[in-house]
Order: C-alpha cells, then structure tokens, then sequence
C-alpha cells in the first residue's frame, strides 16, 4: 500500500516541475538553469519542513510517503541538475556552471534546515 502514496505524490510532483521549469525559465533570460534551479530548493524546503513535522510528532508516515518520497522525489532533479551543469561546462559558461553547483547545493542544504527550523518552532 504504501507505492500507492509514493505513486499519488509523484504523479504531482514530475508534472509540477516541469511546469515550474518551463514558467520561471520563461522569466529569465540567462543561460542559468533558473527553473531547475527553483524547483530543487522548492523541494528542499518542503522536504525539510516535512521532516521536522515527522520528527515533532505532527505528520505520519503515510504523509511522508506522499510528500516526501513521492512529491519531493520528482519535484526535485539531480539528473536534471547534473546535466544542466554539464551542459554549461560544455558551452563555454564555465562561471554558470561553477554558481550552479555551488548556488545549488548551498541553497538547498539551506532550504532543507530552514525548513527543519521552522517545523520545529511551529510543532515544538
């Protein structure tokens, strides 16, 4: 039962990013992966909010399945992620690359405590 909650969350989240991709990245015009970019740290942040509810008592497992595992998982893109960043390398934009992998990780280990943090002040 529980592929079932990992199915429904996903099912909303691969739609959701790429229609956050397309919609940011229509915004900018800049070789920087803006909407990949977004996305991730979106998930991030929703992730870590997610696991300080779970850790606090305030959020059960099946929730954390669902939108956790499930929207979170294909919200978010490493793959997506690695070949934008290889992509960038490739083309010359060897200074986007570099702020991508940087900005990318650094802002999502940031989403994903901010998110611990504010769990734990709302459910402490």
């Amino acid at each position: 039962m529980n592929w079932l909650y990992v199915l429904c969350g996903a099912a909303v989240g691969a739609p959701l990013r790429y229609l956050t991709d397309r919609a940011v990245q229509a915004r900018h015009d800049s070789a920087f992966p803006w909407g990949t970019f977004t996305a991730n740290v979106t998930g991030c942040l929703i992730l870590g909010a997610l696991t300080g509810a779970v850790v606090a008592g305030a959020a059960s497992s099946p929730l954390y399945l669902l939108l956790g595992t499930g929207l979170c998982g294909a919200l978010t893109t490493y793959s997506t992620f690695s070949y934008e960043t290889l992509r960038l390398a490739e083309s010359g934009a060897r200074l986007f690359a570099a702020l991508n992998a940087v900005a990318s990780v650094t802002a999502g280990l940031g989403a994903a405590y901010a998110g611990v943090a504010a769990a734990e002040v709302l459910w402490s």
